[in-house]
């Protein structure tokens, strides 16, 4: 169903961890914010490992390679390691290495993690326009990034050197708030030269495509909290996916969301992992029921009857707005059945 017009989340009379072999797991929002271990993630990763599902950390911040994020990982009480660990750095480096020989010189404009996936490819990462490259490679690269970087960028895609982005994510999280990501320092190289990057990153095909060779999963499970990047990717990529509210994503953008952004399952937060899913029952008609809840359509707004756990009340409320936006995104109103469920 992952390629269809999904009208409602899926059941599951078996655990998630049971029914994937893997797990392809976001990390900001979903195993950790700010730095430090979400909720409930640590307990339930182990068990999901000990029952024997693969579990896989794929980013789209090109910063730091895998040692370190698998070295943060296994701090938090997540023991990782760099094979556990999948970024848009390598789904990038492989992009530009399926296209040039090996040896070729790359522009890094970003971070070490860009660096250590250049040259596990085989490619030489360069620091100036003047040193002869075959191509530009664009990740996030920290907030203290030179805006000279962005100059050499320029001047190498200026003399038509193919440009590659990472991924084109505007934002990033930080201990302090919300700043600007990789996408944000693409846009600066676009308007200045007016050019376009191949990207990699999620929601794009490369990425998973990366995850997939690196894993070997033959059932794979995407799990993640954005719906543009972890929820589309999975679409994009014609596999299952479970949406946990950990992070940037409430009640409102979920109802909300346009085929491609609804994931096949919700949960609160990783220990949806171990667990079946409930159903979603009836239809336009009756209402969609789930849990002890009803949703339906009425007028101009989403309604909702009954009571009980609030995340049942969430699946349903999805079903009614999905089936009625069909192709499109939810027009009704949702605030008052949302606040019902104190979402």
């Amino acid at each position: 169903m992952s390629q269809q017009t999904r009208t409602r989340p899926s059941g599951s009379a078996t655990a998630l961890n049971e029914s994937y072999d893997t797990a392809l797991l976001d990390l900001d929002g979903v195993v950790y914010a700010g730095g430090e271990a979400i909720a409930h993630a640590v307990g339930s990763l182990g068990t999901a490992r000990d029952a024997g599902m693969r579990l896989a950390y794929v980013t789209n911040n090109a910063l730091r390679p895998p040692e370190a994020v698998a070295h943060h990982l296994t701090e938090l009480g997540v023991p990782a390691g760099a094979e556990d660990v999948i970024t848009s750095a390598q789904a990038v480096s492989r992009l530009i290495a399926d296209r040039f020989p090996a040896g070729s010189k790359v522009l890094v404009i970003g971070g070490e993690g860009l660096r250590v996936a250049l040259r596990e490819r085989g490619l030489e990462p360069v620091e100036s326009a003047d040193e002869g490259p075959v191509a530009v490679v664009q990740g996030y690269g920290g907030p203290d990034l030179a805006w000279g970087r962005f100059a050499e960028a320029c001047y190498a895609i200026n003399r038509g050197v193919p440009w590659f982005a990472s991924n084109t994510d505007l934002t990033i999280p930080s201990p302090r708030g919300i700043m600007p990501g990789n996408g944000a320092a693409v846009e600066v190289v676009r308007i200045a030269t007016g050019a376009e990057p191949q990207v990699a990153g999620k929601p794009l095909p490369p990425m998973h495509r990366e995850t997939i060779l690196r894993t070997g999963a033959r059932r794979a499970l995407v799990v993640g909290d954005r719906l543009d990047t972890d929820i589309e990717g999975a679409f994009n990529g014609g596999v299952d996916s479970l949406l946990v509210l950990t992070g940037v994503t409430d009640g409102a953008r979920l109802l909300a969301a346009a085929p491609e952004y609804r994931p096949t399952y919700v949960d609160a937060d990783l220990r949806g992992l171990l667990t079946g899913q409930p159903e979603v029952t009836g239809g336009p008609d009756e209402g969609f029921r789930c849990g002890g809840w009803t949703a339906s359509v009425d007028g101009d707004a989403l309604v909702l009857a009954g009571d009980g756990d609030a995340l049942d009340g969430l699946r349903a409320l999805c079903a009614a707005a999905w089936t009625d936006a069909g192709e499109g995104c939810c027009a009704r109103e949702t605030g008052k059945a949302l606040a019902r469920l104190g979402l």
